[in-house]
């Protein structure tokens, strides 16, 4: 077996397109399998195609965030953003949103990767400060805090888990840079 070629990109409103398919199919097939980022497990294709269309790529375009891909052998497996236009009292601070890799590709190192390039990017854009949540007990939370992230808080009954059934609490983290 040979070693995939993993690379980090950084992604246009142009890429939205040329990677739709993967990029629904990552974002879909995670929340199936129980991730918390703010969709049900109901998600159709069409919700997820309107998402990375309409919400992410209107960001992109604006220059109020960015998107960051993680691809293997060539195809997209992973995404995070990065929202880097934030209110006029918070001009220091970005945050990180929909981190997320394709259950088949994890424990690829490609989450530490796409987080790293995420940081990196914020520290070129002025950034001293970046915050993210994260469903309480994740093992996400072990990535944030190998990057450098802290516990601020815990916030309990926050979103509801993507089968609907319970509500989950979400703890926020800080980094500064």
């Amino acid at each position: 077996m040979t070693n995939p070629t993993i690379s980090i990109v950084v992604l246009s409103p142009s890429d939205i397109e040329t990677h739709l398919a993967d990029l629904t199919r990552v974002i879909r097939d995670s929340v199936l399998d129980g991730a918390a980022i703010s969709f049900m497990a109901t998600l159709t294709d069409a919700e997820a195609q309107r998402f990375w269309n309409d919400d992410v790529r209107s960001g992109l375009e604006f220059g109020s965030r960015l998107l960051f891909g993680a691809l293997v052998d060539g195809r997209l497996v992973g995404t995070v953003q990065l929202v880097v236009g934030m209110p006029p009292n918070q001009p220091h601070r970005a945050e990180t949103s929909k981190m997320v890799v394709h259950p088949e590709s994890r424990r690829l190192g490609l989450g530490k990767a796409l987080m790293t390039a995420a940081l990196e990017a914020a520290e070129r854009s002025n950034k001293t400060l970046v915050t993210l949540d994260t469903r309480t007990g994740d093992v996400a939370g072990a990535l944030y805090r190998s990057v450098g992230f802290e516990k601020a808080g815990v916030i309990p009954d926050f979103a509801y888990d993507p089968d609907g059934q319970a509500r989950h609490a979400t703890t926020y983290m800080y980094r500064y840079l």
